[in-house]
């Protein structure tokens, strides 16, 4: 019969368990290289009219700071 593992081996090895599957993944890429992904992807995604648009309150949004 198998031994039962108490409360702090279990939690340990679900832990462990965690950390052996989020090495393999993208976790130590720059957090800029996986926006710049997101970023692109969006883009490619919008038509070119809703890419001006929110070129437009971006910049709206810039100068409006700017005056302050």
């Amino acid at each position: 019969m198998a031994k039962r593992k108490d409360e702090n081996e279990l939690a340990k090895s679900l832990i462990d368990d965690i950390i052996a599957e989020t090495e393999s993944e993208d976790w130590n890429k720059p957090v800029s290289k996986i926006a710049q992904q997101g970023g692109k992807a969006r883009a490619a995604k919008l038509t070119p009219a809703e890419r001006s648009a929110i070129a437009k309150k971006a910049a709206q949004s810039r100068w409006k700071n700017a005056e302050s």
